[in-house]
């Protein structure tokens, strides 16, 4: 995974955080979410952030998804899913 990023059970119950911060993954994707730009968020949220910081939140979300399983049920019968 990233440097950038680091999971630490002692800091934020183990949410994954930038890392030498407490500035959670999380906190940052929702600020994205909220179609807040990568300056925006540096200005008004997290200054002590660099811009690659939020980019390996991006990415350490990208890598999560595509780790995951997914499952998906066929109805035989009916050749649906």
């Amino acid at each position: 995974m990233n440097e950038r990023i680091s999971v630490n059970s002692n800091i934020h119950f183990g949410k994954p955080c930038v890392a030498g911060t407490r500035i959670t993954v999380q906190n940052v994707l929702e600020l994205i979410n909220e179609g807040l730009s990568f300056e925006e968020i540096k200005r008004d949220f997290y200054p002590d952030l660099k811009t690659e910081d939020i980019r390996a939140c991006v990415d350490y979300a990208i890598a999560l998804i595509s780790a995951e399983d997914i499952k998906i049920e066929i109805d035989i019968s009916t050749r649906r899913i």
